[in-house]
């Protein structure tokens, strides 16, 4: 079954969160080896030990602590939560004005990822020129208090705040730097005392399997410091991330998100932040419906960097600067109609002074195909004779999300190596990225 996962209702659980997965003994030797852990953090104690028959084979009975019966896996719970819990924050946005570029992206943020002002403790609702209150989560990735969130949690907010676990004490924040497009950003708070700050330790999405504990810790629904757990549900995962809702990969867990879990750590069974909750698949119903998905943590590795030097500013992303339509989507009929290949990015606009413009690729201009919007009832004409983008690096291109995700994954400053099919002709063309602003509205830009 392969429909578009972006036609389900996809909602961002703003309000308070974060994610545990536990298990010490769950994970292989080799996992456990193979982990990268950034920065350092006090080990979990072991869990207790199965109970053992006569004969030295595991019982089926449950370990006895203090007189509580305790599973292994649970005792491995309960010592995650303690380990980790300090190293959450909860974070509150305020916003004044609902009528300014910001306040209209955030939103738009809100429509879609399904973030909650005036959350349902106070009953009270925003109408123009009133503040709105937002709340999301986070957790300290370093010594020096960098705290990573969501985009969608501080996008736009004239005023940030933060808590600590246990703690009603209350400090401002600012951001350090935003990344839209991964929906990730970087904040810091003033007058933070350095035995506060808790950070957790990074582990290896590249090295998760299919079945790990997964366990949430926040505050959904505003319920201060909540834990739930489940499993890691799918790592083949792909959803609309960030503004300019590129498909990209995410953790699937079935561990219960709610509003209230935005931004906060999604942990494996080690104790390592492995994902940052993001969104969820509420099936219409606006809450959980045991599909969650978090943002890979090697995405924030590979960005904190950045993020950490940004000093304010917004991480842009590498682009062509092209607009195009996906030939996979288009019928078989119609391909054949036109001599159009299976796959690839078929290119309706090269925009001026782009890095796709600079290496002479090609739009189209002959209008042949006419085609219906469904969302809006508008017409428009598909292009045929543009150039078509089949392969980059050598790796062929199934649909057009492919080429958008592969760009997206460069930095400023990388070349690309392109295959392009015009008519009978094939070419390669080497594209240096860089930054570039689109036109209002284009579709299927990248």
């Amino acid at each position: 079954m392969k429909k578009n996962l972006s036609m389900l209702a996809l909602t961002g659980a703003l309000a308070l969160g974060s994610f545990l997965g536990y298990g010490l003994n769950e994970r292989s030797a080799a996992q456990q080896s193979a982990a990268v852990v950034t920065p350092a953090a006090p080990a979990l104690a072991p869990a207790l030990p199965a109970a053992q028959t006569q004969t030295g084979a595991t019982a089926l009975i449950p370990t006895l602590d203090n007189g509580r019966a305790r599973t292994e896996s649970e005792a491995n719970t309960v010592q995650l939560v303690k380990a980790r819990q300090n190293g959450l924050v909860y974070i509150s946005v305020t916003e004044k004005s609902t009528a300014t570029p910001q306040a209209q992206l955030r939103q738009r943020l809100q429509d879609q990822f399904g973030q909650q002002f005036n959350l349902p403790d106070d009953g009270s609702s925003s109408g123009p020129g009133e503040t709105a209150r937002g709340t999301g989560s986070g957790f300290f990735v370093d010594a020096q208090g960098d705290i990573i969130t969501n985009n969608h949690v501080v996008e736009g907010a004239d005023t940030i705040t933060i808590r600590l676990h246990g703690s009603k004490q209350t400090y401002k924040a600012k951001v350090v730097a935003r990344a839209p497009d991964f929906d990730l950003a970087l904040i810091r708070a003033d007058g933070l005392s350095s035995d506060r700050i808790q950070p957790m330790p990074l582990g290896d999405s590249d090295k998760l399997d299919v079945g790990l504990k997964a366990v949430a810790m926040g505050a959904p629904f505003d319920l201060d410091f909540s834990v739930s757990e489940g499993i890691i549900s799918s790592l083949e995962r792909k959803v609309a991330v960030g503004t300019k809702e590129i498909q990209q990969s995410v953790i699937q867990t079935d561990a219960a998100i709610n509003p209230g879990n935005s931004g906060g750590p999604l942990l494996d069974s080690a104790g390592q932040v492995i994902g940052v909750n993001t969104q969820i698949l509420t099936g219409g119903i606006g809450q959980s419906a045991g599909v969650g998905f978090a943002i890979p943590i090697n995405t924030v590795k590979k960005l904190l960097p950045q993020l950490q030097a940004g000093n304010g500013q917004v991480l842009k992303t590498p682009s062509l600067g092209v607009q195009f339509t996906d030939l996979s989507g288009l019928s078989p009929e119609i391909r054949q109609k036109y001599n159009l290949p299976a796959s690839g990015a078929l290119l309706q606009n090269v925009f001026p002074n782009s890095p796709a413009a600079a290496a002479q690729l090609r739009g189209g201009n002959n209008n042949a195909i006419q085609d219906t919007n469904p969302a809006t009832g508008q017409t428009g004409g598909i292009s045929t004779n543009g150039d078509i983008i089949t392969a980059i690096d050598g790796q062929s291109i199934a649909t057009g999300d492919d080429l958008q995700r592969a760009i997206i994954s460069k930095r400023l400053g990388d070349s690309v190596k392109l295959t392009v099919q015009n008519g009978r002709q094939s070419r390669e063309v080497t594209v240096t990225l860089s930054a570039f602003n689109f036109p209002a509205n284009p579709s299927a830009q990248n």
